[in-house]
Protein backbone atom coordinates (compact mmCIF):
# COMPACT_ATOMS: atom_id res chain seq x y z
CA UNK A 1 0.00 0.00 0.00
CA UNK A 2 2.74 2.67 1.03
CA UNK A 3 4.66 1.57 -2.22
CA UNK A 4 1.31 2.18 -4.47
CA UNK A 5 1.04 5.92 -2.63
CA UNK A 6 4.30 6.57 -3.40
CA UNK A 7 4.50 5.56 -7.03
CA UNK A 8 1.44 7.59 -7.02
CA UNK A 9 2.78 10.73 -5.49
CA UNK A 10 5.72 10.34 -8.16
CA UNK A 11 3.74 10.07 -10.40
CA UNK A 12 1.81 12.99 -10.06
CA UNK A 13 5.29 15.13 -9.25
CA UNK A 14 6.31 13.93 -12.60
CA UNK A 15 3.21 14.88 -14.34
CA UNK A 16 3.56 18.04 -12.67
CA UNK A 17 7.16 18.78 -13.99
CA UNK A 18 6.32 17.94 -17.07
CA UNK A 19 3.80 20.19 -17.31
CA UNK A 20 6.18 22.90 -15.40
CA UNK A 21 8.85 22.12 -18.16
CA UNK A 22 6.65 22.72 -21.25
CA UNK A 23 5.20 25.95 -20.07
CA UNK A 24 8.55 27.21 -19.91
CA UNK A 25 8.96 25.74 -23.12
CA UNK A 26 10.54 28.23 -25.68
CA UNK A 27 7.66 28.68 -28.31
CA UNK A 28 7.97 31.90 -29.99
CA UNK A 29 10.60 34.52 -29.85
CA UNK A 30 9.69 38.13 -29.29
CA UNK A 31 12.17 40.83 -29.44
CA UNK A 32 12.99 44.13 -29.90
CA UNK A 33 15.67 46.77 -30.21
CA UNK A 34 16.33 50.31 -30.36
CA UNK A 35 13.71 52.40 -32.20
CA UNK A 36 16.53 55.20 -33.47
CA UNK A 37 19.63 53.33 -34.12
CA UNK A 38 19.79 53.17 -37.95
CA UNK A 39 21.08 51.29 -39.95
CA UNK A 40 21.56 48.38 -37.39
CA UNK A 41 17.37 49.32 -35.84
CA UNK A 42 15.22 51.49 -36.37
CA UNK A 43 11.43 51.57 -36.65
CA UNK A 44 9.18 50.80 -39.03
CA UNK A 45 5.68 50.59 -38.04
CA UNK A 46 4.64 48.33 -35.37
CA UNK A 47 8.45 46.23 -36.07
CA UNK A 48 11.83 47.34 -35.61
CA UNK A 49 14.24 46.42 -38.68
CA UNK A 50 17.52 46.69 -39.85
CA UNK A 51 20.43 44.42 -39.63
CA UNK A 52 20.60 43.27 -36.45
CA UNK A 53 16.47 42.21 -36.88
CA UNK A 54 17.64 40.78 -39.69
CA UNK A 55 20.18 38.73 -37.56
CA UNK A 56 18.36 37.15 -35.10
CA UNK A 57 15.26 36.49 -37.70
CA UNK A 58 18.03 34.47 -39.59
CA UNK A 59 19.31 32.56 -36.60
CA UNK A 60 15.59 31.96 -35.74
CA UNK A 61 14.78 30.49 -38.85
CA UNK A 62 17.58 28.08 -38.84
CA UNK A 63 16.70 26.79 -35.40
CA UNK A 64 13.08 26.74 -36.42
CA UNK A 65 11.68 29.14 -33.81
CA UNK A 66 9.34 31.60 -34.91
CA UNK A 67 10.29 35.16 -34.10
CA UNK A 68 8.57 38.52 -34.22
CA UNK A 69 11.02 42.18 -34.09
CA UNK A 70 8.26 44.58 -32.42
CA UNK A 71 8.36 47.73 -31.18
CA UNK A 72 8.14 48.50 -28.11
CA UNK A 73 8.39 51.79 -27.23
CA UNK A 74 11.48 54.10 -26.89
CA UNK A 75 15.02 52.79 -26.49
CA UNK A 76 14.50 52.93 -22.75
CA UNK A 77 10.93 51.31 -23.04
CA UNK A 78 12.36 48.43 -25.09
CA UNK A 79 15.22 47.69 -22.13
CA UNK A 80 12.01 47.82 -19.66
CA UNK A 81 10.30 45.22 -21.79
CA UNK A 82 13.47 43.42 -21.45
CA UNK A 83 13.45 43.57 -17.44
CA UNK A 84 9.94 42.93 -17.16
CA UNK A 85 9.77 39.87 -19.64
CA UNK A 86 7.39 41.11 -22.12
CA UNK A 87 9.91 40.79 -24.96
CA UNK A 88 12.23 37.54 -24.73
CA UNK A 89 15.03 39.34 -26.73
CA UNK A 90 16.54 42.66 -26.91
CA UNK A 91 19.43 43.40 -29.45
CA UNK A 92 21.90 45.97 -30.38
CA UNK A 93 22.92 46.74 -27.26
CA UNK A 94 25.94 47.29 -25.06
CA UNK A 95 26.99 45.62 -22.43
CA UNK A 96 27.04 46.84 -18.57
CA UNK A 97 26.87 45.13 -15.44
CA UNK A 98 23.35 46.49 -14.31
CA UNK A 99 21.93 45.46 -17.49
CA UNK A 100 23.71 42.00 -17.11
CA UNK A 101 21.59 41.57 -13.85
CA UNK A 102 18.20 40.74 -15.95
CA UNK A 103 19.83 39.91 -19.32
CA UNK A 104 21.42 37.01 -20.62
CA UNK A 105 24.12 38.38 -23.26
CA UNK A 106 24.48 35.81 -26.04
CA UNK A 107 28.47 35.55 -27.01
CA UNK A 108 29.73 36.63 -29.43
CA UNK A 109 28.84 40.29 -30.16
CA UNK A 110 28.03 40.83 -33.44
CA UNK A 111 29.69 43.89 -34.35
CA UNK A 112 31.40 46.83 -32.65
CA UNK A 113 29.83 50.28 -32.79
CA UNK A 114 31.90 53.13 -33.08
CA UNK A 115 30.59 56.52 -30.59
CA UNK A 116 31.08 59.94 -31.90
CA UNK A 117 31.11 63.32 -30.43
CA UNK A 118 28.91 65.52 -32.45
CA UNK A 119 28.81 69.68 -32.81
CA UNK A 120 27.01 72.44 -34.53
CA UNK A 121 29.53 73.25 -37.18
CA UNK A 122 31.75 76.02 -36.50
CA UNK A 123 32.01 75.39 -32.91
CA UNK A 124 34.04 72.19 -33.04
CA UNK A 125 36.97 72.15 -30.48
CA UNK A 126 40.48 70.05 -30.10
CA UNK A 127 39.05 66.59 -29.48
CA UNK A 128 41.57 63.61 -28.21
CA UNK A 129 39.69 61.30 -25.97
CA UNK A 130 37.15 62.27 -23.36
CA UNK A 131 38.92 63.76 -20.92
CA UNK A 132 38.74 67.06 -23.76
CA UNK A 133 34.61 66.93 -22.47
CA UNK A 134 35.08 68.03 -18.94
CA UNK A 135 33.84 70.98 -18.35
CA UNK A 136 31.48 71.47 -21.23
CA UNK A 137 27.84 70.76 -21.49
CA UNK A 138 27.09 67.71 -23.65
CA UNK A 139 23.31 65.74 -24.25
CA UNK A 140 22.70 62.01 -25.40
CA UNK A 141 19.75 60.19 -25.60
CA UNK A 142 17.59 58.31 -22.73
CA UNK A 143 18.29 55.20 -21.80
CA UNK A 144 22.03 55.21 -23.38
CA UNK A 145 25.04 53.02 -21.91
CA UNK A 146 28.09 53.61 -23.47
CA UNK A 147 29.84 50.72 -21.03
CA UNK A 148 30.70 50.76 -17.37
CA UNK A 149 33.77 52.57 -17.86
CA UNK A 150 32.74 55.14 -19.67
CA UNK A 151 29.39 55.61 -17.83
CA UNK A 152 31.10 55.64 -14.56
CA UNK A 153 33.28 58.73 -16.00
CA UNK A 154 30.57 60.49 -16.98
CA UNK A 155 28.54 60.54 -14.10
CA UNK A 156 31.66 61.28 -12.29
CA UNK A 157 33.41 64.23 -14.53
CA UNK A 158 30.90 65.04 -17.19
CA UNK A 159 27.99 67.47 -17.48
CA UNK A 160 25.79 65.16 -19.89
CA UNK A 161 21.81 65.65 -19.98
CA UNK A 162 19.09 63.06 -21.51
CA UNK A 163 16.83 64.05 -24.16
CA UNK A 164 13.94 62.06 -24.74
CA UNK A 165 15.59 60.94 -28.37
CA UNK A 166 18.24 61.26 -30.90
CA UNK A 167 16.09 63.94 -32.33
CA UNK A 168 15.35 65.85 -29.51
CA UNK A 169 19.31 65.82 -28.63
CA UNK A 170 20.29 67.36 -31.77
CA UNK A 171 17.27 70.35 -30.74
CA UNK A 172 19.11 70.62 -27.83
CA UNK A 173 22.42 70.83 -29.43
CA UNK A 174 21.60 73.32 -32.09
CA UNK A 175 19.65 75.51 -29.89
CA UNK A 176 22.99 76.22 -27.69
CA UNK A 177 21.65 73.93 -24.64
CA UNK A 178 24.43 71.52 -25.07
CA UNK A 179 27.82 72.41 -26.48
CA UNK A 180 28.23 68.74 -28.02
CA UNK A 181 25.84 65.26 -28.46
CA UNK A 182 26.94 62.02 -27.56
CA UNK A 183 25.80 58.87 -30.04
CA UNK A 184 26.54 56.26 -32.35
CA UNK A 185 28.36 57.25 -35.06
CA UNK A 186 26.10 56.10 -37.70
CA UNK A 187 22.46 57.03 -36.27
CA UNK A 188 24.10 60.33 -35.50
CA UNK A 189 24.78 60.54 -39.15
CA UNK A 190 21.32 58.87 -40.00
CA UNK A 191 19.58 61.35 -37.81
CA UNK A 192 21.36 64.25 -39.01
CA UNK A 193 20.33 63.60 -42.69
CA UNK A 194 16.53 62.96 -42.03
CA UNK A 195 16.34 66.17 -40.01
CA UNK A 196 17.78 68.05 -43.19
CA UNK A 197 20.87 68.82 -40.29
CA UNK A 198 23.87 67.40 -42.45
CA UNK A 199 24.74 71.52 -43.15
CA UNK A 200 24.93 72.24 -39.67
CA UNK A 201 26.43 69.70 -37.88
CA UNK A 202 29.71 67.64 -37.70
CA UNK A 203 31.16 64.42 -36.14
CA UNK A 204 34.26 65.21 -34.64
CA UNK A 205 37.15 63.18 -36.32
CA UNK A 206 38.65 61.26 -33.26
CA UNK A 207 35.73 58.67 -32.20
CA UNK A 208 34.49 58.72 -28.31
CA UNK A 209 34.95 55.24 -27.89
CA UNK A 210 34.11 51.62 -29.79
CA UNK A 211 32.21 49.30 -28.33
CA UNK A 212 31.15 45.63 -28.87
CA UNK A 213 27.21 45.37 -29.48
CA UNK A 214 25.74 41.97 -28.44
CA UNK A 215 22.09 40.21 -28.44
CA UNK A 216 21.09 39.31 -24.90
CA UNK A 217 17.92 37.60 -23.65
CA UNK A 218 15.69 38.65 -20.85
CA UNK A 219 16.10 36.00 -17.53
CA UNK A 220 12.29 36.34 -17.90
CA UNK A 221 12.15 34.45 -20.62
CA UNK A 222 12.61 30.57 -21.33
CA UNK A 223 13.80 31.59 -24.69
CA UNK A 224 16.91 32.05 -22.99
CA UNK A 225 18.33 28.52 -23.24
CA UNK A 226 18.77 29.55 -27.00
CA UNK A 227 21.31 31.44 -26.28
CA UNK A 228 24.25 29.05 -27.10
CA UNK A 229 22.90 28.32 -30.15
CA UNK A 230 22.21 31.97 -30.80
CA UNK A 231 25.70 32.71 -30.29
CA UNK A 232 26.70 29.82 -32.85
CA UNK A 233 24.43 31.82 -35.45
CA UNK A 234 26.12 35.02 -35.26
CA UNK A 235 29.80 33.56 -34.98
CA UNK A 236 28.78 31.63 -38.20
CA UNK A 237 26.97 34.68 -40.25
CA UNK A 238 29.33 37.36 -38.87
CA UNK A 239 32.70 35.09 -40.27
CA UNK A 240 30.96 34.24 -43.64
CA UNK A 241 30.04 37.53 -44.84
CA UNK A 242 26.34 37.27 -44.68
CA UNK A 243 26.13 40.11 -41.30
CA UNK A 244 28.01 42.36 -43.65
CA UNK A 245 25.49 41.86 -46.62
CA UNK A 246 22.87 42.11 -43.99
CA UNK A 247 24.02 46.15 -43.21
CA UNK A 248 23.92 46.83 -46.76
CA UNK A 249 21.09 45.62 -47.30
CA UNK A 250 19.32 47.68 -44.07
CA UNK A 251 21.39 50.96 -45.66
CA UNK A 252 19.60 50.84 -49.09
CA UNK A 253 16.23 50.15 -46.87
CA UNK A 254 16.45 52.72 -44.71
CA UNK A 255 17.71 55.46 -47.42
CA UNK A 256 14.79 54.04 -49.41
CA UNK A 257 12.39 54.54 -46.78
CA UNK A 258 13.98 58.19 -46.14
CA UNK A 259 13.00 59.13 -50.30
CA UNK A 260 9.85 58.16 -50.19
CA UNK A 261 9.06 59.92 -47.06
CA UNK A 262 10.23 63.41 -48.45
Amino acid sequence: MKRCLCLSVFATFLLASNAAFAAEECTKITATGHPQYPVIAYQDGDKIVGAAPALVETIAKQINVPLESKYTGTWEEAQQAAFDGKADMIFGLYYNDERAKYLDYVQPAFTFDDVAVFVVKGKDFPFTGKDDLIGKKGVTNQGESYGDEFDAFMKDKLDVARAPGIEAAFKDLLDGKADYLIAGYYPGIAEAAKEGLKDQVVALNQALLSQEMFVAFSKKSPCASLAAKFGQGITQLTTDDSYDNMLVQAEKDWESAQATRK
